[in-house]
């Protein structure tokens, strides 16, 4: 049975985008059916319940290229150490603590407060990497289920890393193996969890992978089909230990092992060179950019224009933090110029073609229908958004629009699947206060054991 968004200003994010004034969405299953003038969908849908729009802003649901569910529980906390200094020193005395801290029941609350900030920010489509070495088995089913709950779209994978020993590797490929397994047996069977979960494998990095993993690991998602999710040179040092160790810098090690390829997305890829960009563009391989990330870490920015001008899809992620994907846009906006010193650096419209369009080539990776766009067809990921313009809001300005006017604080409602998951802003899957308490009381315990593991390395 269909329904309509009727009486909103669509921005279809098609290529070119289309502003439709007094425009609506049919909605049938969970995909989009029509997209029109209201008077037109409505002729075409008489007898159709209508969601009034009210004049508000019609948006694909944004998507989030690259995250970390696992890393919710580090906000404000004590990191009982010396400040780190650089990337390798966050690595060991923040993430590789808390990732070793997280039990089952922290594995679900932390995905489930990150799942009610995309809802609220109107992000439908997440794409994440995942940790938890004391808890590493079923550990993706944990975040499935936390999902599956919240309604919303996400490819999981879990982070196969030699930094805690064989049998540790071993582990995080079995599970991504076994995930991946269970996400083709959802699909093959029309178990509707197979509409929302997508599964992927995930590698940390190279400088953790060693050859013998690296070939495990590749061997299995071989023969499984799939691409790899993966950190690629986030920080100078990736690049050095690949020199020293292998002889060749990150994205070269990477492509004689196998790693790379259409199906492979790299996140970050902030140190690389030209001979590298060229590696990734001919393996059509994907990278992911995160720059509030990149910039809170102090790592660089990354060479985003020559990727693009090369040919590689570059799209947008946030490697953990908040789900609010128009922050991260303008951010892309902003740092690229002031690492250039040219204000004509990242145009606004390179933003929302990495935001929309480049995402959702990465998203087609994961799933059979379009993303990020509305257009028949397509999954009816939908946002609403209160944003009243009070200049002309036109296709060709638009991306302005994004960048100075629109952000996640107007969203209102969000529709994934053709489910409302959110309605005037109150949440319709998830208990917000419930899950937040639930947090709360855990996330102590959480941090003794991170404070326990800090003090057992200092010795």
């Amino acid at each position: 049975m269909a329904w309509l968004i009727a009486h909103g200003i669509v921005c279809t994010m098609e290529d070119p985008p289309r502003v439709i004034e007094d425009g609506a969405v049919a909605v049938e299953g969970d995909r989009i059916a029509m997209v029109g003038p209201t008077a037109e969908v409505r002729a075409r849908y008489p007898e159709a319940e209508v969601l009034d729009a009210r004049g508000q802003l019609v948006l694909p649901g944004s998507i989030c290229a690259h995250t970390h569910f696992y890393g919710a529980f580090a906000r404000g906390m004590p990191l009982h150490d010396e400040p780190p200094g650089n990337f390798p020193h966050i690595l060991r005395r923040l993430w590789w603590r808390l990732d070793r801290a997280l039990d089952e029941k922290a594995v679900r609350l932390s995905a489930l407060v990150c799942l009610i900030d995309a809802i609220r920010h109107g992000t439908t489509t997440l794409i994440d990497h995942h940790a938890s070495p004391s808890c590493i088995d079923g550990s993706l089913d944990i975040l499935a289920e936390a999902v599956a709950e919240a309604g919303l779209r996400a490819c999981l994978c879990y982070e196969v890393t030699d930094r805690n020993g064989p049998e540790g590797a071993r582990a995080g490929i079995r599970e991504n193996a076994r995930f991946i397994r269970q996400v083709q047996r959802w699909r093959a069977t029309g178990d509707p969890r197979g509409d929302l979960l997508a599964a992927s494998f995930g590698l940390h990095a190279s400088f953790t992978v060693g050859p013998e993993t690296m070939a495990q690991a590749v061997a299995e998602a071989q023969a499984l089909g799939v691409g790899f999710h993966i950190h690629v040179a986030e920080d100078a040092a990736d690049e050095g230990h690949s020199l020293a160790i292998y002889g060749v810098r990150t994205v070269e090690r990477l492509a004689r092992e196998g790693v790379l390829g259409p199906q492979t997305l790299c996140a970050h890829c902030v140190h690389i060179d030209t001979r590298e960009i060229d590696l990734l563009a001919r393996t059509r391989s994907k990278v992911s950019h995160q720059p509030r990330s990149n910039m809170n870490n102090a790592v660089g920015v990354a060479p985003v224009g020559a990727m693009r001008a090369a040919g590689v899809t570059v799209g947008l992620g946030n490697d953990g933090f908040s789900n609010n994907m128009f922050a991260e846009m303008k951010t892309a906006y902003l740092v690229h110029k002031v690492h250039a010193r040219d204000p004509r650096a990242m145009g606004a419209e390179e933003v929302l073609a990495m935001a929309y369009r480049e995402n959702a080539r990465i998203a087609a990776l994961f799933w059979p229908h379009p993303l990020g766009v509305i257009a028949p067809g397509a999954y009816a990921d939908l946002i609403l958004l209160d944003y009243r313009p009070y200049t002309p809001l036109t296709a060709e300005n638009l991306p302005w629009h994004l960048i100075f006017g629109i952000d996640g604080s107007h969203v209102t409602t969000t529709i994934c699947g053709g489910r409302v998951l959110m309605k005037d802003r109150q949440l319709l899957t998830l208990d917000e206060e419930r899950i937040a308490a639930e947090a709360r009381a855990h996330v102590p315990i959480v941090w003794e054991r991170f404070r326990a593991i800090a003090e057992a390395e200092r010795g």
